[in-house]
């Protein structure tokens, strides 16, 4: 006999699952030590088979600073290229899920006004459903300067009453000497976009 939930004993369901159209080669991951280990590991085999030993120490502490900020941020899921097949789409970026809850007394509808004032967020492809909003930040990389940019979507999350939104959010960089509408940095906007505005939700897991 199966021992109740915490959740089931107060009467309180589950956030229904999501799914979404992924680039070729891309799964969901969690932010775990196992898969941190093993993203180190084909990491580590890739710069071997380029004949580049010595960027390991630059490229283990960057995937160990990417994993503690998941962890620290609430990440619970991440998308990003896994199988090594030739029509994998590889490239410097993921896309990390988390939960973003509403202060006590007050709904997502308040986080989303900020989102439009502070950050120009807009409905995505026109889809009042989910918000989405761009932010940059200049970053040192060693002796380099990188322009991050974070394009954040939310979207609530079915049965919550808007007091709990599933937030994605895709990174990537580009140099300064980059304009921000280069077509290379267009094509990181539109590859997400088009994932998210596919996301389905469905039934939770019991």
């Amino acid at each position: 006999m199966s021992v109740p939930s915490l959740r089931d004993e107060l009467g309180v369901r589950p956030d229904p699952e999501f799914e979404m159209n992924l680039p070729a080669g891309w799964s969901r991951q969690e932010p775990d030590e196992e898969t941190q280990a093993r993203m180190l590991a084909a990491v580590k085999r890739r710069l071997m088979e380029s004949h580049r030993p010595d960027l390991f120490a630059q490229m283990k502490t960057a995937l160990d600073q990417a994993f503690e900020d998941m962890r620290k941020n609430g990440v619970f899921a991440f998308f990003s290229a896994t199988d090594p097949g030739p029509d994998t789409l590889f490239v410097p970026s993921s896309l990390n899920a988390s939960i973003l809850r509403a202060e006590p007394e007050r709904s997502l509808d308040d986080v989303a006004r900020t989102l439009f004032s502070s950050h120009g967020a807009t409905p995505l492809f026109g889809d009042k459903r989910t918000l989405r909003a761009e932010k940059e930040k200049n970053t040192r990389m060693g002796t380099d300067t990188v322009i991050n940019h974070s394009v954040v979507y939310l979207t609530p999350i079915p049965g919550s009453k808007r007091r709990r939104a599933l937030q994605l959010v895709a990174g990537f960089a580009r140099k300064p000497e980059m304009a921000p509408d280069d077509p290379w940095v267009d094509s990181m906007r539109l590859l997400f976009d088009s994932c998210v505005s596919s996301l389905r939700w469905r039934p939770p897991t019991q």
